[in-house]
């Protein structure tokens, strides 16, 4: 399956720090997805417009059945990756933001803070993550059953 990983971060994107969270996405969908992946990265800042132009990249140019994001789902003025998701999704798909708040709410209260969503763009599916590391941990095997049967459904079986 080709999967498409975008980190979004300004520190990251500018090389202030190492970008932990998607390789971890990399480590758990491996561990979680028989089969074979293959990647297409970007790592970028917090711009809203570039983060749409990726999405979109990714599903129709690069044929991602996939793409992962994660970062930028906060409350903070730079956090816009909900806002640039729901500008190339055809259908949003917001229960997949729903359960990944309630699991990490039980952990860490500001989770609530989270504004992460999903949605398809044509047979593509788009998932925002959070931004920490440990929580893609949490998150993502909550969420992979409900993402394998939505490519199911884009896919037609």
């Amino acid at each position: 399956m080709k999967v498409g990983r975008v980190t979004l971060s300004d520190r990251a994107s500018a090389g202030v720090y190492a970008d932990r969270s998607g390789p971890e996405i990399g480590r758990v969908l491996g561990e979680l997805y028989a089969g074979p992946l293959e990647w297409v990265v970007r790592l970028m800042p917090d711009e809203r417009p570039a983060i749409a132009q990726a999405l979109r990249e990714l599903c129709d140019v690069e044929g991602c059945e996939l793409v992962v994001t994660t970062g930028g789902t906060g409350p903070s003025p730079r956090d816009v990756t909900p806002e640039a998701t729901r500008e190339v999704i055809e259908r949003e798909l917001p229960g997949f933001g729903e359960v990944m708040r309630m699991q990490s709410f039980a952990k860490v209260p500001t989770a609530i803070l989270s504004r992460a969503t999903a949605g398809t763009r044509g047979g593509s599916l788009i998932v925002n993550l959070p931004g920490n590391p440990r929580a893609i941990g949490e998150c993502l095997p909550l969420v992979m059953p409900a993402i394998l049967e939505a490519l199911r459904h884009l896919r037609g079986e």
